[in-house]
C-alpha cells in the first residue's frame, strides 16, 4: 500500500511546469503593467534625480518658545504633510536651533509637497463679516449652488454631529454688489464690535479697535478701502492679502472656490487651529450629504466654538459664516444654522473624497507651534549623486561577476540554475520598483542600490543551501532525480529561517529609523521576499526539470554533480542495509 501513495507523490512533485508557468506570467502581468502606467523606471531619490531644498527658520511669535518640542511637533507635522508613506524620500529635518531643512525629491507630487511645506503659518477660524467674487467671475447678483471643497469654499455647511437635521447641503453664496460693498463693510464692521455682535470671538479676542475710537473709524475706513480695492483673481494682491494681520483684529483675505476667486472682510479670530484635536474625512453612508469633515476640538476650543456658532447663527448670510484661514488664506467658509456644542462638528457640502480628506488633513496638521520663515530655496543637481551611483553600480556589477565567477568555477552546470534565477530575481525587483514609484512613491536613494546589492549574496545563499543538499544526497549514493527531491524539504526550512531573520531585520530597521536609512530597509524587505518567491516558484521547479536531462542524471563531469567528484559511493546503500523484511522498507524510488 505504501508504494502507490509513493507513486502519487513522486507524480505531483514531477510538475515542475505549472510553477514556472506561474512566475512566467506574473512576469510578464508586472511587465506589462509597468508599461501601460507609463513609469518605465524607478523613480529616484533626491541624491539621485535631483530636487528642491528648503530652508525655513523658525519665529517665536505668539508666545510660543522655540524649544526641542516645539521644533520636533513641527517636523512632525511637515513630515506627515509631504510624506504620503515612509519611502517617499521627502526629508524633513532639524539643523541646529532654529532651522528646517525640508528635502522634496524631483518627481511625483513634489509641487504639491513643496506647498504643504510652505503652509506653515497657524490656523484660525474667524468669522465673515462680508464677502463677494471677484475679477472676471464678479456679480451683483447672488449666486447659489454652493459646494464645499478642500480648497476655500465660502459655501460649505457646517452642523452639529449631534443634531444630523441641522446639517445642510448649501446655502446661497454670499455677495455684495459694487454700489453696496463699502456700506456693507462698515456695518460689518460696526456690528463685530458690539457685544452682542456675531462676529465677536468671546474666547479669544478682544473687541474690534473700530469702534472704540476716532482712531477705530480711521481703521475702518481702512480696511473698507482694501477689501474694495482687493482683487483676488491677481496673484500678486493674493498674496499680500492679509499679509502680517493679528489674531486679535480682523483682515480682509481670499478663497478659491469652483475655480472662483471670492474677497473677505474677516472678524478677529475666534478659535486657534490648535484647539482641533483632530479631524478625518467620513462617508455620510445614512444621508445624502456624501463626504464630510468630522472635528473633534479641545476642551477649551469646544467652549469657543459653541459660543461662536451661537453668535454667529443668529445672523443672516454672509454673517453667519466662519472662514477657516490657513497662512492668510481662506480654505473654508461653512454657515452655521445652530450653535454647535459639545466639542465635535462636522462640515458638510459637495465634497470629493480628496477634497475632504485635504481639508481634515489642514484641520489636524495646519497648526504648527510656531511659526517659520522661508529663508532658502534652492535645487539640488543630480551630479554628484550620479557620481555616487555610477561607483555604487560599478561595485554591483564587479560583486555580480565574482560570484558568478565562483559558481561557475564550483557548481559547474548548476551555475546555469544560480544565473537563471538571479536573472529573474533581478527582473521581478526591477519592475516592482518601477511599480512601487507611482503606487507609494518609492524612490530609490543610494541607501536603497545598496540593499539591492546585499540581496544578491542573500539569493546566492538560497541556491547554495539547496545546491549542497542535493551533493549531500548523490554522496549517500542516491540518483539525482531522488535526490532533488529528497534534499528539497530540509533546504527549504533551512531557506525559510534565513529569509525569515533577514526579513525581520529590514523590518525593524525601517521601522526605528527615518530617512534614507528606510530606502535600504524597504529594499532588503522586498528582495528578501522575492527570494522566497524565485526558490519555490522557479529554481526548484527548473531543477526538477534539468535532473531529467541525461548532461545532469548521468552525473556530467561538467554538471557539477558527478558522483566520483563528490567522493560518493554508488553500492553504500545497498550494503549497509541488511536483506530480509528491512529491505521492504527502503525507499522506492532508490529501489
Amino acid at each position: 500500500m505504501a508504494a502507490p501513495k509513493k507513486g502519487r507523490s513522486a507524480s505531483a512533485q514531477s510538475k515542475p511546469g505549472r510553477s514556472l508557468a506561474l512566475i512566467l506570467i506574473a512576469i510578464v502581468a508586472l511587465t506589462g503593467g509597468m508599461f501601460a502606467s507609463g513609469h518605465k523606471t524607478p523613480r529616484l531619490g533626491i541624491d539621485l534625480a535631483g530636487g528642491t531644498s528648503i530652508t525655513l527658520k523658525a519665529k517665536a511669535d505668539q508666545g510660543s518658545a522655540i524649544n526641542k518640542a516645539n521644533m520636533d511637533t513641527a517636523v512632525d507635522i511637515m513630515n506627515r504633510r509631504v510624506n504620503g508613506l515612509g519611502v517617499s524620500e521627502a526629508e524633513v529635518q532639524t539643523q541646529g536651533n532654529d532651522h528646517i531643512i525640508v528635502n522634496i525629491p524631483k518627481g511625483t507630487n513634489s509641487k504639491e509637497a513643496q506647498q504643504q511645506v510652505g503652509t506653515t503659518a497657524k490656523l484660525y477660524f474667524r468669522p465673515v463679516l462680508a464677502s463677494e467674487p471677484t475679477g472676471s467671475a464678479a456679480s451683483p447678483s447672488p449666486s447659489a449652488s454652493p459646494s464645499g471643497s478642500s480648497s476655500p469654499s465660502p459655501s460649505s455647511s457646517a452642523s452639529s454631529k449631534e443634531k444630523a437635521s441641522s446639517s445642510s447641503s448649501g446655502s446661497p453664496t454670499p455677495t455684495a454688489t459694487a454700489t453696496s460693498q463699502g456700506r456693507a463693510v462698515t456695518d460689518a464692521l460696526k456690528a463685530d464690535a458690539t457685544p452682542s455682535s456675531s462676529g465677536s470671538p468671546s474666547a479669544t479676542s478682544s473687541p474690534s479697535p473700530s469702534a472704540s475710537s476716532s482712531g477705530g473709524s480711521a481703521e475702518a475706513t481702512k480696511l473698507q478701502a482694501q477689501y474694495a480695492a482687493l482683487d483676488c483673481s491677481d496673484s500678486a494682491q493674493r498674496a499680500k492679502a492679509g499679509t502680517n494681520a493679528k489674531p486679535g483684529e480682523p483682515t480682509v483675505a481670499c478663497g478659491e472656490n469652483k475655480k472662483v476667486w471670492y474677497k473677505y472682510v474677516l472678524g478677529p479670530a475666534a478659535v486657534d487651529g490648535t484647539e482641533v484635536k483632530k479631524a478625518a474625512a467620513v462617508f455620510d453612508t445614512q444621508g445624502a450629504s456624501g463626504w464630510q469633515v468630522q472635528m473633534t476640538f479641545t476642551s477649551s476650543g469646544s467652549k469657543k466654538f459653541a459660543n461662536i456658532t451661537g453668535e454667529l447663527a443668529k445672523n443672516q448670510s454672509p454673517q453667519n459664516e466662519f472662514g477657516i484661514v490657513l497662512d492668510g488664506q481662506v480654505v473654508s467658509s461653512p454657515f452655521v444654522q445652530t450653535a454647535i456644542s459639545g466639542g465635535q462638528a462636522e462640515i458638510s457640502g459637495s465634497f470629493t473624497q480628496k477634497e475632504a480628506q485635504s481639508l481634515a488633513n489642514m484641520l489636524s496638521y495646519g497648526a504648527l507651534p510656531l511659526s517659520f520663515q522661508e529663508e532658502t530655496v534652492t535645487t539640488v543637481t543630480a551630479a554628484l549623486g550620479g557620481d555616487q551611483l555610477h561607483a555604487g553600480l560599478l561595485a554591483g556589477a564587479i560583486g555580480l561577476a565574482l560570484v558568478v565567477i565562483y559558481l561557475i568555477a564550483y557548481y559547474r552546470g548548476l551555475s546555469i540554475v544560480a544565473m537563471a534565477s538571479l536573472l529573474v530575481s533581478g527582473i521581478l525587483t526591477y519592475v516592482i520598483m518601477a511599480l512601487l514609484g507611482p503606487a507609494i512613491h518609492f524612490a530609490l536613494n543610494l541607501p536603497a542600490v545598496c540593499g539591492a546589492i546585499v540581496a544578491i549574496g542573500i539569493t546566492a545563499d538560497s541556491f547554495i543551501v539547496y545546491f549542497e543538499r542535493i551533493r549531500d544526497e548523490i554522496r549517500e549514493g542516491r540518483t539525482l532525480r531522488p535526490a532533488v527531491e529528497r534534499a528539497w524539504p530540509r533546504a527549504r526550512r533551512t531557506i525559510l529561517v534565513s529569509d525569515f531573520v533577514s526579513f525581520l531585520a529590514a523590518a525593524v530597521l525601517f521601522i526605528v529609523t527615518v530617512g534614507k536609512v528606510q530606502g535600504f530597509a524597504f529594499t532588503l524587505g522586498l528582495t528578501t521576499v522575492l527570494d522566497v518567491v524565485v526558490v519555490f516558484f522557479f529554481t526548484k521547479p527548473l531543477m526538477t526539470l534539468l535532473a531529467r536531462r541525461k548532461f545532469f542524471a548521468n552525473g556530467h563531469k561538467w554538471s557539477g554533480l558527478d558522483p566520483k567528484s563528490l567522493g560518493a559511493q554508488p553500492p553504500l546503500r545497498r550494503t549497509r542495509r541488511p536483506a530480509g523484511p528491512a529491505a521492504g522498507s527502503a525507499d522506492p524510488k532508490e529501489a
